[in-house]
């Protein structure tokens, strides 16, 4: 094992085919009903044509990267504890709808031992190619003791 759990280059892919399921589940949670995700008719007639995901959906499929790319360095982290600080730089670039598969790439670009932390790049990418979403991403390894 390198001197810090993940190096730069690290990557972690995930895949997900955007299911009406997943509006109308994400919509409950969040309260967020907005008729960009839920009404077909009014979408019918914007520029977009259908409803599109939520932004924050796809900010939450980013999330499961952040956690398969933890997992893949489980039970190295000794007396520390890897959690998110959050999410940077977050850009919604194009429409995700019912129907797109989105793949996530999530490249570890930076690692601060001193800090304790790793920083990466995330893409979120349609199944024609065209780039939807990116952000970066900060896990910090904190001590459980002292």
């Amino acid at each position: 094992m390198s001197e810090f759990y993940v190096k730069a280059g690290d990557s972690v892919s995930f895949a997900k085919t955007v299911g009406e399921t997943d509006i109308y589940l994400f919509a409950g949670i969040t309260g967020d009903f907005s008729v960009n995700h839920v009404n077909e008719q009014y979408m019918a007639g914007s520029k977009y044509k259908h409803r599109i995901a939520h932004g924050a959906l796809l900010v939450g499929y980013m999330s499961t990267c952040s956690t398969m790319m933890i997992d893949k360095c489980a039970g190295t982290a000794g007396d520390e504890t890897p959690v998110s600080l959050g999410y940077d730089r977050v850009r919604f670039l194009g429409p995700v709808f019912i129907g797109d598969t989105v793949s996530l790439t999530y490249t570890i670009t930076e690692i601060d031992p001193v800090k304790r932390q790793s920083r990466a790049d995330i893409k979120v990418v349609k199944q024609d190619g065209a780039l939807v979403a990116v952000a970066q991403h900060i896990i910090r390894w904190v001590r459980d003791k002292g």
